[in-house]
């Protein structure tokens, strides 16, 4: 019976950045710089590809029990903005429900050429191969 129960306890992932909530709330806009943030959050998970003003705290704890598939128990999302001198101009969080699930689009690209079977590909090289002239 115990071997049953732990097989059905939940296995917990945890990855990310997540700073914690104390040092979050010490960032004020305003106040704090590119080097300040990095000094008491730490390095970001990522930087925004486009804008660079931009750094993402992302972290994620999923739950799974037993042979099923992960669950995202919780999502948290830190965006610190920058102005273009490097000073802090708002923090935002983002939390599980802010998220949008994103349904991949469902078609094929084509190819050029023929689709060829296994035979034609096997028997469609025989004899293609000379044997180099001496």
């Amino acid at each position: 019976m115990a071997l049953a129960v732990v097989a059905c306890s939940p296995r917990i992932d945890s990855r990310g950045n997540l700073p914690d909530p104390d040092k979050l709330a010490e960032i004020k806009p305003g106040k704090h710089s590119r080097n300040d943030v990095a000094e008491i959050l730490g390095s970001p998970s990522s930087i925004g590809v486009f804008d660079q003003e931009t750094w993402y705290y992302i972290s994620k704890r999923t739950e799974a029990v037993a042979f099923f598939e992960p669950e995202v128990a919780e999502r948290q999302v830190v965006i610190v903005r920058f102005d273009k001198k490097g000073v802090v101009t708002g923090v935002e969080t983002l939390g599980l429900e802010q998220g949008h699930a994103v349904e991949p689009v469902d078609r094929k690209t084509p190819t050029a050429g023929a689709e060829l079977t296994i035979m034609q590909q096997l028997l469609g090289n025989m004899g293609r191969f000379n044997k180099s002239k001496q």
